[in-house]
């Protein structure tokens, strides 16, 4: 479902952790790594699309969110041809996006990548809200920037006091931390996940690109 101008109606999603760090998540079988995102199918809405696009791609629920905010009009980004398939061409441009925040109400084990037979991701990290524009494909870091930029003023302030609190309470209790993502924070791999410590290591720019056509996402 393209507009007149040849974009695809899609949704993009920025999941929060507690400590306001952002879910990322690598492409099945490639190096690529990116927000959740999907069309928006014919009769739906962006909120509706946005839930069952958070279902498929991460195996969460409404309940396991809550809905902080969303960009005001939609985000445009194109193609570049030699990612399009041939026959589309002239007729796709590309996305025009909305963009959801949202906080994780539920906890890290709630994450299921295999929710659906056709998973997106193979594996997930949490990073730092801003990170994510180094190493997303080229041609989406602009629509990125956008998203990230309006919707940071929506970000819930922090408790540094409790979370303080909380991660002595933690270290006192032994719990499993993962030196990656800080020694206050608990890393949990949801169902049929694996963890890639450097999402670097082949940089997204040189990767195949997450939205080929025909564009199921």
């Amino acid at each position: 479902m393209l507009d007149r101008d040849g974009f695809r109606p899609n949704v993009g999603i920025i999941l929060l952790n507690q400590r306001n760090q952002v879910f990322w998540g690598k492409r099945i079988r490639t190096h690529s790594w990116q927000f959740p995102q999907g069309g928006i199918d014919r009769g739906e809405s962006p909120e509706q699309a946005m839930f069952r696009e958070l279902h498929e791609e991460v195996g969460l629920h409404p309940e396991h969110v809550r809905i902080v905010a969303r960009t005001r009009d939609w985000l445009r980004y194109e193609v570049p041809d030699r990612f399009i398939r041939r026959d589309a061409r002239g007729h796709y441009k590309g996305q025009k996006q909305i963009w959801y925040l949202l906080q994780l109400t539920g906890h890290d084990w709630d994450l299921n990548l295999r929710a659906t037979d056709h998973p997106e991701f193979d594996a997930w990290r949490w990073h730092d809200y801003w990170v994510p524009l180094d190493v997303v494909v080229e041609f989406k870091r602009g629509v990125y920037e956008m998203a990230l930029t309006e919707l940071a003023r929506y970000l819930p302030r922090q408790d540094f006091r409790n979370r303080f609190l909380r991660g002595n309470a933690r270290a006192r209790d032994g719990d499993r931390h993962s030196p990656l993502l800080g020694h206050e924070s608990q890393f949990e791999l949801p169902p049929g996940a694996s963890f890639d410590p450097n999402p670097n290591a082949n940089p997204a720019n040189d990767a195949p690109p997450a939205d080929p056509l025909p564009f199921s996402r």
